[in-house]
């Protein structure tokens, strides 16, 4: 049984694959916060501004078994079968997703993505793996595609993860009140530092999902 929280298509508006057109699935529950705001001040994850409680978002829902939730992914993808991209997120989506599931939705065509927290090992292949570190919490993926880090965060500064094994590393400016000050600081740390490079929410400014 799969707990979904949506399905829907859409551009992927951060990091490096920034514009491309995808299939997202958002997994319900998260393994740093329930997020009920109730219990936010104290989750390892304090900032999330992303809604995964319960199954009733657009295309959500519970699904039986791997083949029906490929099923769902697939009927989203509006187009045939080339260029097929599928983004797994969450919540925490390593709580849900397994090998099974991976290889139903690539029998289909696709392309698999995944967004983490890198908390919770990940033993199957994907196409994508991209880790968001989250404060103090400690990294069971420490190598992939791209490492996408919420900034500033006090208990998780760059430095702790710029030796790790990823190809391309971003900053994302904490969003909110401080949102363009935080800006400021990812921009000036990045020109300080060119390993890293700047990632911006996209969708937002675009007013899309």
């Amino acid at each position: 049984m799969y707990a979904v929280n949506e399905i829907f298509y859409s551009l992927q508006g951060e990091g490096a694959n920034v514009g491309t057109p995808a299939v997202f699935c958002r997994f319900a529950g998260c393994n740093l916060w329930s997020g009920r705001e109730r219990d936010r001040a104290a989750a390892a994850c304090d900032f999330c501004d992303t809604d995964f409680v319960g199954t009733a978002g657009p295309g959500g829902g519970r699904f039986a078994d791997a083949l029906a939730l490929a099923d769902a992914i697939e009927a989203a993808w509006p187009h045939g079968g080339s260029q097929r991209f599928v983004v797994f997120t969450g919540g925490e989506p390593l709580l849900q997703l397994g090998p099974e599931a991976a290889q139903a939705v690539r029998a289909r065509g696709f392309r698999l993505a995944i967004e983490t927290n890198g908390t919770l090992p990940l033993s199957f292949d994907l196409d994508w793996v991209c880790v968001s570190p989250k404060a103090a919490q400690p990294l069971a993926i420490r190598s992939g595609d791209e490492l996408k880090l919420v900034f500033p965060q006090p208990e998780a500064p760059p430095e702790r993860f710029e030796t790790l094994a990823f190809e391309h590393f971003f900053l994302q400016p904490l969003a909110g009140p401080e949102g363009e000050r935080n800006t400021r600081e990812a921009i000036a740390y990045c020109l300080a530092h060119p390993r890293w490079r700047l990632s911006l929410q996209t969708h937002k400014v675009l007013g899309i999902r």
